[in-house]
């Protein structure tokens, strides 16, 4: 449905993840406060980044080598019990998070669960099953469980499972990175925290702070019946600063998140946060959300940073496009999409300058890899072209559906345990031809608000009527800021926003937002996703949340 936060099963919930940091970086497109991955900037690459430098090293001293005969033993029991398709995968998940409040640490906590998963087609239906015991004959049960269930799940199919085709691949990839952020220790990790707690708090007014850095090592190595043989390794990070201020003799508090991203990379994405650095900045910033005037409600233009656009490109394109959806396989438990199967290519969504892309090849990308879990090629498709809806995401089982040929390479599963669905690429907004800066578009428009970072949202079951907020406000009059304000959201449809889309920030001002836990399915799984865009400004009916003027 969308993002959730960690250990939770609310689907409703957010990480605190977002963009660049405050209104400063956004007038400054060539002096972002925070400085990504240079890769992490570029809108439409061509091809998958090269795997790590030490990632044949990495891959050739991986654990799941030792049990690989395990995925011959599966796939050889699964096709012996009638299975007509099968495919196998390792899966081992590392995680650790480090968080701190104000001056203590407040949280340690690490996890690794690994195992075996098996997913067949049999009298065309689909079964699945798994063990984390790493046994021949634990397999052979999981084979034989898969197999009964798929001939099971057969007898209530209305048509059976066919798999577009998919030519045989091997290989293996590390996504890139520079420090393994599993090499740098928890107790370095705290005090990097707590010397960011200290630099925010330093600042008279700031009552609280939390801080906080999540890493998560995914190795899967998957097989198929048919010869396919992937390995691949993933590292993704994301680190925190929340400072929040309070005016206890109003009865009033406000926070206010750093907006550094997740990433695809390693420990030097921490590092280029500068979260010591940016701490009193974002701490002043709490003050000045504090202290700043209630928003005038009414319809007028929203600029909206990378750092909150993504999220409304996750939530009105990024779930709306998936094929899954609009058939009704989600629509017990996340809804389904306003757009049908036969509106591709015919359906205007956006004005004639909005194009977004489905991209499993953009570097830092949460969700990008070399394969899917289909060990079918990632690759790059459009899903918006000049404002018409023209593509869905799709896995090997779903292109029929959408008339195509061949996957779009969206199988994901989130753990050994997790039978392997479609789930969203990274989908990004492209960035417009005439080079605007922020500047430009804060020039050109007359009455309006500049919105950055993630606030709170509501979007219906269908992906199409939407609520969003932010994190910080100013209000735009006569093409320059003159104060900041609180107490934003801005309310729309899917199709109207999208279509009142009139000016949007060049290829300099492209950023990477997303999330590393956006939930789907029953029983729900958590993928990480990426989204891309440079600055954009609409046509919204912003609203005043606290009631006051």
């Amino acid at each position: 449905m969308g993002i959730i936060a960690p250990m939770s099963s609310s689907r409703r919930s957010f990480l605190a993840l977002t963009g660049i940091c405050g209104a400063e970086a956004l007038l400054h497109g060539s002096r972002a406060a925070w400085a990504g991955p240079p890769p992490s900037r570029i809108p439409a690459p061509k091809s998958a980044p090269a795997s790590a430098d030490a990632g044949m090293a990495l891959l050739a001293a991986s654990r799941l080598l030792a049990d690989e005969s395990l995925l011959r033993t599966a796939l050889a029991a699964a096709t012996k019990a009638g299975a007509s398709y099968a495919d196998a995968r390792l899966v081992l998940m590392r995680r650790e998070r480090v968080s701190v409040r104000d001056d203590h640490v407040s949280g340690i906590g690490r996890s690794e669960d690994y195992g075996v998963g098996l997913r067949v087609i049999a009298d065309g239906g689909w079964g699945f099953a798994a063990t984390a015991e790493r046994s021949a004959k634990a397999v052979e049960g999981i084979a034989r469980a898969a197999v009964a269930m798929a001939r099971q799940s057969a007898l209530l199919m209305p048509q059976p499972v066919t798999l577009a085709p998919a030519p045989v691949l091997q290989g293996g990839w590390v996504s890139p990175f520079q420090v393994d952020p599993f090499s740098i220790a928890p107790a370095e990790k705290a005090e990097l925290l707590l010397a960011a707690a200290r630099a925010a708090l330093a600042v008279p007014g700031v009552a609280h702070v939390d801080a906080s850095v999540a890493c998560v090592r995914e190795e899967k190595l998957v097989m198929t019946s048919e010869g396919s043989r992937v390995h691949q390794i993933y590292f993704r990070v994301i680190p925190g600063l929340t400072a929040t201020a309070i005016d206890r003799r109003r009865g009033r508090f406000a926070g206010r998140d750093h907006e550094v991203a997740p990433m695809l990379a390693g420990w030097e994405h921490v590092t280029a946060a500068d979260l010591v650095g940016s701490a009193p900045k974002i701490a002043e910033e709490a003050l000045q959300k504090l202290h700043a005037a209630p928003v005038e409600p009414g319809k007028k233009h929203a600029i909206l940073a990378p750092s909150n656009l993504w999220l409304t490109i996750h939530e009105s394109i990024g779930h709306s496009t998936e094929l899954d959806r609009a058939l009704g396989y989600e629509a017990n438990y996340a809804g389904t999409s306003f757009l049908t199967p036969d509106k591709a290519g015919k359906f205007k969504i956006g004005s004639d300058i909005v194009n977004l892309a489905a991209d499993r090849t953009q570097p830092g990308g949460l969700a990008t890899t070399a394969w899917d879990d289909e060990a079918v090629a990632s690759q790059r498709w459009d899903l918006v072209k000049k404002g018409t809806f023209v593509g869905w995401q799709t896995t090997r089982d779903l292109a029929g559906a959408a008339g195509e040929q061949a996957s779009r390479g969206c199988s994901y599963a989130d753990s050994y345990a997790s039978v392997p669905f479609q789930r969203m690429p990274n989908v990004s907004l492209q960035p417009g031809t005439e080079g605007y800066t922020t500047e430009d578009l804060i020039s050109a428009t007359d009455d309006g608000v500049l919105i950055t970072g993630r606030g709170s949202w509501s979007i219906d079951q269908q992906r199409y009527n939407f609520q969003f907020s932010g994190q910080f406000f100013w209000e735009i009059k006569h093409g320059r800021l003159t104060r900041p304000l609180r107490d934003v959201a801005y309310q729309a449809n899917t199709v109207e926003f999208w279509s009142s889309c009139d000016m949007l920030g060049g290829t300099d001002t492209y950023r990477l937002g997303g999330s590393m836990s956006d939930g789907k399915g029953e029983p729900s799984q958590s993928n990480a996703v990426s989204h891309g865009c440079p600055p954009a400004r609409f046509v919204v009916n912003i609203l005043n949340t606290g009631g006051d003027k």
